[in-house]
């Protein structure tokens, strides 16, 4: 892996970082903003190409990212947006509905399920986002700032329900400035410790 980048005419934002993650692993990218946190996820998804190094994927299906601004269709209902993926995937409406309640139950939005998505509050899109994601069943699944928009007691669900879907056999990486987050996962990357000035200094 090895990788490094930076933006065209700027300095690396990052370099010489190397990790490997397996299915149960949740990866916290940690750092201050600016570090390449969000970056780092973008080369991840494949959505950019790193200057250095590269990403070598074994095993990964499905890819899923969950952004750290919510985005859904507005006047569908939350219960319409974990069903999809059933749906997409041959599921009968009826089926689809059934297995997204759980999920929806898992993130605590059971009560606002019939609620279009217009009508949720921040928090509440922003764990349906990473409901609908889940109900995906990805192999990889990327997640920028998940508890941003959270208090600190749903933050611990979100957090919680992410380990158990690393456990179902996930990887998840997850960019966040949280340390409840970054105490949830099963290991941490700080983005600072691999910036350039500090492999100079390291050397």
């Amino acid at each position: 892996m090895s990788l490094g980048h930076g933006f065209p005419g700027a300095p690396l934002l990052f370099e010489t970082l190397d990790f490997e993650a397996y299915p149960g692993d949740v990866v916290g990218l940690c750092g201050p903003s600016g570090s390449g946190k969000s970056t780092l996820l973008s080369i991840f998804a494949g959505w950019e190409t790193p200057r250095l190094g590269q990403v070598e994927r074994i095993g990964i299906g499905r890819t899923s990212w969950v952004f750290q601004n919510p985005h859904g269709v507005a006047h569908r209902r939350a219960i319409d947006h974990v069903a999809f993926p059933f749906l997409a995937a041959g599921n009968t409406r009826a089926q689809a509905v059934e297995l997204a309640l759980p999920i929806l139950e898992s993130f605590k939005l059971s009560t606002v399920s019939d609620r279009p998505f217009r009508e949720l509050s921040g928090g509440e899109a922003q764990r349906l986002m990473l409901a609908r994601a889940v109900a995906t069943k990805p192999s990889l699944l990327l997640v920028d700032e998940p508890t941003a928009q959270l208090d600190l007691r749903t933050s611990q669900t979100v957090n919680d329900t992410l380990g158990a879907v690393a456990q179902e056999g996930a990887i998840v990486l997850i960019a966040t400035h949280d340390p409840g987050t970054r105490d949830a996962c099963t290991r941490v990357i700080q983005l600072e410790d691999y910036a350039p000035a500090a492999a100079e200094m390291l050397a």
